[in-house]
């Protein structure tokens, strides 16, 4: 269970600021406004780390290695701000490494084996179907980095089911999948359509997703 000492109000303050911050986001985005997304999008960003911040981040091994791919994610967020290819390579790695540490920090909680192998063929069925939607639209050097890029989302997949029993599991789960379902929206927006649909499910996806993970922390502080 979640930290007793956590007081409610003390996450609906940047449960709050995520809010506005996702709505200002999408509107600006709807009525492309550019302006609208250099302020709200960090803002968002900065929501999701307050609360793994307030949630104890700093008091566990897991918190800490978990914010550390929150702040990755942030920086992500900033860098596809920017509509360049570059911007988009860097936003790439950025997450990746994001992924990355959050496998890791799964990690540093017991294991459930049962968990695990549950994870195994949903996560490989996503990594199949996505790879094979987006064939034939990956130009150059994307056409390494999305499939490697696929490879960590399953192992953070398959790592967070591996959580499966422990505090806070179920914030995990759903956390880690609504992440990687979020990436399947900007993918489609890179390499697909640039239709305002992706960012319509995509970016509330992914901002509840990452403040679900950040929430989690407060499951395991010491």
């Amino acid at each position: 269970m979640i930290n007793e000492s956590l007081a409610i109000s003390t996450v609906a303050v940047p449960a709050l600021l995520s809010l506005l911050a996702v709505t200002g986001l999408m509107a600006s985005d709807y009525y492309e406004f550019l302006g609208g997304r250099f302020v709200f999008k960090p803002l968002a960003a900065m929501a999701f780390i307050w609360l793994a911040l307030v949630a104890g981040a700093l008091d566990s091994t897991y918190g800490q290695v978990l914010l550390a791919g929150l702040l990755l994610a942030a920086a992500g967020d900033v860098f596809l701000m920017f509509e360049s290819q570059g911007a988009f390579m860097a936003g790439l790695v950025s997450f990746l490494c994001g992924h990355l540490l959050y496998a890791l920090a799964f990690l540093q909680l017991p294991i459930d084996t049962m968990g695990l192998s549950a994870s195994l063929v949903p996560a490989s069925l996503l990594v199949l179907i996505t790879l094979n939607w987006l064939r034939g639209h990956l130009p150059g050097a994307m056409r390494y980095a999305v499939p490697a890029y696929m490879l960590v989302i399953a192992a953070m997949l398959v790592f967070a089911g591996g959580t499966w029993g422990q505090p806070g599991a179920g914030l995990i789960i759903v956390g880690a999948w609504g992440f990687a379902f979020s990436d399947v929206s900007v993918a489609r927006r890179q390499f697909i359509s640039t239709d305002p649909w992706n960012k319509l499910w995509g970016t509330p996806l992914y901002f509840a997703s990452q403040m679900l993970l950040a929430l989690s922390v407060a499951c395991h502080t010491l």
